[in-house]
């Protein structure tokens, strides 16, 4: 019985050591600190935020500890909103780091965590090669120096240097790749582009590169690792944008194949998914691109209205979410206009489907708006040159109910087209039926009363017209030979 007994203990002991641990505690000892109060915060996105509060006793001594494990990525330590250092949180949450107040990179010891130790090994890394770098970066930028001799050797020994810098970190990469330290590194590696193959006639495909980069680009980057999300820098939305922005034309079905593509990516963590799909969101809620409004509208519908972003988003925010995109899947380009049916001065209905110009413009404009004061003369310069040239007329619409206001803006302008009084409707707030928030908007409409244009600058609208009708006849003179 004593020997069963004896048995039953011992494994019942190795079963309670072999279990792996759970949470976080991540013990400090920094010489020149005490008697205060330190946080350990985070990176997310653009942001940072505070995870654990610690006190620091007379000693320097204090601890991080929790019962749930901390999400990976780089952390950092605060002292009075100052941050003191970066470390990364990885597989390994149980560890110490011993360091002083004068310099707490130099003078870092790890204790007992692999990732810490790589990632301080590699700051005091570059620290040093930064120094050696300096002499051969002060003669690139001097822009007195005049001797090419002196440059070209001050290029090659930075270039050395660099290769340096890159040789220790690819090493680093390699014997590490689960590190957090690894994964951090890897996220500036550039991705190598071979030269376009020849064709069999000889000839070179000159779509290749572009082809490769777009297949290759996220080769070090996991768009599926949420510790990529807790990064110093945005890295995770800066190589999304970088993708969409330089590797795609800015047109809504070819952005639309590129956005699924990088969602896709995403899915398989609910927290990339998440950041994924927010980050296109607020990137496309207002474009600086004409027309690519409507893939907050392809957005929205895709991913919140369908349900799949319930496990996060609220009520509040899916509503927001709506509203703003109905408002603007009423005046998308390429949508038929709403009509706006409103009392002009003399208090007379005017239809703006009445109109039967080859071009409309809609101005939305308030008397009191400064800006709307710049850009109305403007828009009155356009008009009276162009009128004729481009068969346009314009349709005003006022935002204050005052039409004594109205009336004396028109005589101050010197307005020669339709201009009514927006609250004086016939057919509802104009706001439920245009993307107009802000004063002065304004939308170009063809014959049929279909918007081609939207939120232009006044000054541009001469281009934007000639450019419009030279891709017209292009285009008919391409189906008219077809």
């Amino acid at each position: 019985m004593r020997n069963f007994s004896l048995v039953i203990l011992l494994s019942a002991s190795i079963s309670v050591y072999a279990q792996p641990k759970t949470g976080y505690n991540i013990g400090f000892k920094i010489s020149g600190l005490q008697d205060t109060t330190v946080y350990l915060g985070y990176y997310y996105g653009e942001s940072t935020f505070v995870r654990d509060t610690a006190r620091v006793n007379k000693q320097g001594q204090f601890v991080f500890d929790g019962k749930q494990a901390l999400p990976q990525g780089v952390y950092f330590v605060v002292l009075n909103k100052t941050r003191l250092f970066d470390m990364v949180i990885g597989h390994n949450q149980y560890f110490s780091i011993e360091t002083k107040s004068d310099d707490y990179i130099r003078h870092a010891v790890i204790t007992g965590d692999e990732d810490n130790t790589l990632f301080f090994d590699n700051m005091r890394f570059n620290m040093e090669r930064n120094k050696e770098a300096d002499p051969f970066i002060k003669i690139l930028q001097d822009t007195t120096l005049k001797d090419e001799t002196k440059k070209s050797a001050a290029r090659e020994g930075f270039n050395k240097v660099n290769d340096k810098v890159m040789a220790y970190q690819q090493s680093l990469i390699e014997k590490h790749p689960a590190t957090m330290t690894a994964r951090l590194l890897k996220t500036s590696k550039r991705v190598e582009i071979p030269e376009p193959p020849k064709k069999a006639d000889g000839t070179i495909d000159s779509t290749f590169q572009l082809r490769y980069y777009r297949q290759h680009f996220f080769d070090y980057f996991d768009l599926s690792d949420d510790a990529l999300i807790r990064l110093p820098q945005p890295i995770y939305s800066q190589k999304v944008n970088e993708y969409l922005d330089k590797l795609y034309a800015p047109q809504v079905d070819t952005l639309k194949r590129a956005i699924t593509g990088l969602v896709a990516r995403a899915k398989k963590n609910p927290e990339t998914y998440k950041f994924m799909v927010w980050t296109l969101t607020l990137k496309f809620q207002n474009p600086e691109i004409m027309g690519l409004d409507e893939l907050f509208v392809h957005l929205y519908d895709t991913y919140f209205a369908s349900g799949e972003m319930n496990y996060w988003a609220n009520d509040k925010l899916k509503k927001n979410l709506k509203d703003h995109a109905d408002n603007l899947r009423k005046s998308l380009i390429g949508r038929t206009a709403p009509n706006l049916i409103m009392q002009d001065a003399n208090l007379q209905p005017r239809s703006m489907y009445a109109l039967k110009n080859k071009y409309t413009i809609i101005y939305f404009f308030d008397p009191d708006c400064g800006h709307c004061k710049v850009e109305t003369p403007k828009l009155v310069s356009f008009y009276t040159k162009n009128k004729a040239r481009f068969d346009v007329e314009v349709y005003a619409v006022s935002a204050d109910t005052s039409m004594q206001k109205m009336r004396d803006y028109i005589k101050e302008m010197n307005m020669k087209w339709i201009t009514v009084n927006g609250p004086r409707t016939y057919v509802g707030s104009y706001h439920d039926l245009y993307d107009a928030q802000t004063t002065p908007t304004l939308y170009i409409l063809d014959d049929k009363k279909k918007i081609i244009g939207k939120k232009i600058p006044t000054e541009r609208l001469e281009d934007f017209l000639t450019n419009y009708e030279k891709f017209q006849k292009q285009r008919n003179g391409a189906v008219s030979k077809s």
